[in-house]
């Protein structure tokens, strides 16, 4: 285990981490509504990239823009960097997880604040696996394949597209769409490591689901974010694939 390696990768996690709940505030909207461009006050957000990348509260009134907190998400994404970064080890791969795992971070914050899934990051997130990958796997210590990655997306998609039109109010399509990018990434250890990342997605999701219900805090109908669960579970199985390979 490379201690050097894995600071690097905590720190660059710590520092894209802290610059997520303002995308995360500005995503977080329902399906036919815009981008928010206003902090909960109306005043514009400004800042680089029209406003996408800035603090995470109102420069003017000094509201904060969401309910994500800059040390929250600088901790969570540099602790998934760092144990990336643990196991896998000094590979080529390692640079495409540590690129993907903002994103994926991002997207949690998201559905929990508004049960969505945007196409505007899971389908980039799909794409990015499967074009960081290919250069990936031409550079001599990678411990994994492009194609079995490929068959992972289309498995792990297709999948989850099966239960979405067998039970649509269970998975949502951006449910689909995210499963995409998570089976490209478990793809690439092989198909161990892509069965026990969708696995324990369901797990999880489907734990948290009957502990609402044990709980009282939600009814059989009522629908909560299943993207963080799919999300943690791939997580885990990433890592155990990296770990194994």
């Amino acid at each position: 285990m490379d201690a050097t390696l894995i600071a690097v990768a905590a720190g660059w996690g710590a520092g894209v981490g802290r610059l997520l709940p303002r995308p995360a505030y500005r995503l977080a909207v329902a399906p036919d509504r815009t981008w928010h461009a206003d902090c909960p006050a109306g005043h514009p957000l400004a800042g680089a990239w029209e406003g996408w990348l800035g603090p995470a509260r109102c420069r003017t009134c000094g509201d904060a823009a969401g309910h994500a907190r800059p040390l929250t998400t600088g901790l969570v994404t540099a602790f998934v960097c760092a144990a990336l970064a643990a196991a896998t080890g000094p590979r080529p791969e390692l640079v495409v997880w540590l690129l993907l795992a903002p994103i994926a971070v991002l997207l949690c914050l998201v559905d929990l604040a508004v049960h969505r899934l945007p196409d505007v990051l899971t389908l980039p997130l799909a794409g990015a696996a499967v074009v960081l990958l290919g250069p990936a796997s031409l550079v001599p210590g990678h411990a994994g394949a492009w194609p079995a990655a490929l068959l992972g997306g289309l498995a792990l998609g297709g999948g989850y597209g099966v239960l979405f039109l067998i039970n649509p109010a269970g998975l949502g399509f951006g449910d689909v769409k995210l499963a995409l990018g998570l089976g490209v990434m478990l793809g690439w250890y092989g198909l161990p490591c892509l069965l026990t990342g969708a696995l324990l997605g369901l797990v999880l999701g489907a734990l948290y689901g009957l502990g609402l219900l044990l709980l009282r805090r939600a009814s059989r109908k009522e629908a909560f974010p299943l993207g963080p669960f799919l999300t943690a579970g791939a997580f885990c199985g990433l890592l155990l694939g990296a770990a194994t390979a």
